[in-house]
């Protein structure tokens, strides 16, 4: 049987770093951090994703010191994130202030290409699967897009009741070269749900980048230790 493997989490520790950076003073606090953590992204992505207007947030980064719990957006609407002379921002910060009891700052990266986004791509198609458009079409059309945007590779997969079949099934689209196995290889995987009528569609988007050593100084959004993904020596 294939054993799957998450192509972020194979990474981790070697080319890419941690998703949230911090230290537990306890080993009994680190639950009630991680915990804290998820109710910070479901939060998020719950005001920034799932109401209009969409602010296409793709990552969540949290940094935690002593007197402050810093959270990095990546998003590709960094101005509906901001709002108007920062009103939407200072609402977001007060209602984590609240939900954490911690001294909370936020700051946006702008994501330049959403076309090369493994998350963004994953959540336009689950969107226009929801409003019926033809899945083959719509993953054709995503799959040029990234291509067309400078990605050297593309997959995508939609499982569930496409097309409003009685028996649900997998579909992919592949472009370019994947090479999921190579640890030096930047591969941005994004998960998407579609919620339609006939029951939910799962999209699973793989966008091969580049090797890592490639990756230009200006994309790493966090000078902070362990923040930016590094090319592993050869020995």
């Amino acid at each position: 049987m294939g054993q799957k493997v998450h192509p972020f989490g194979f990474r981790v520790g070697i080319t890419e770093a941690h998703r949230s950076r911090w230290y537990a003073p306890t080993k009994a606090f680190y639950g009630e951090l991680l915990i804290e953590d998820q109710r910070i992204r479901n939060y998020l992505d719950k005001q920034l994703n799932r109401k209009p207007p969409f602010a296409a947030v793709s990552d969540i980064h949290i940094e935690r010191t002593r007197e402050e719990l810093k959270i990095i957006i990546k998003t590709a609407r960094p101005g509906l994130v901001i709002g108007p002379k920062g009103a939407e921002i200072d609402r977001l910060t007060g209602d984590l202030q609240h939900l954490t009891g911690r001294n909370v700052s936020i700051n946006c990266i702008e994501v330049s290409n959403p076309d090369a986004d493994s998350k963004l791509v994953a959540e336009s198609i689950a969107e226009q699967l929801a409003k019926r458009a033809s899945f083959r079409r719509v993953m054709k059309m995503k799959a040029e897009a990234a291509m067309t945007a400078g990605a050297k590779g593309v997959k995508i997969m939609l499982s569930g009741r496409l097309g409003g079949h009685e028996m649900s099934r997998s579909e992919d689209i592949r472009m370019g070269a994947i090479p999921l196995q190579t640890l030096q290889a930047e591969i941005d995987y994004g998960f998407a749900e579609s919620n339609t009528t006939y029951g939910i569609i799962g999209v699973k988007v793989w966008i091969y980048k580049g090797m890592y050593h490639e990756v230009a100084e200006g994309e790493i959004e966090s000078k902070a230790a362990g923040a930016r993904p590094r090319a592993r020596g050869r020995r």
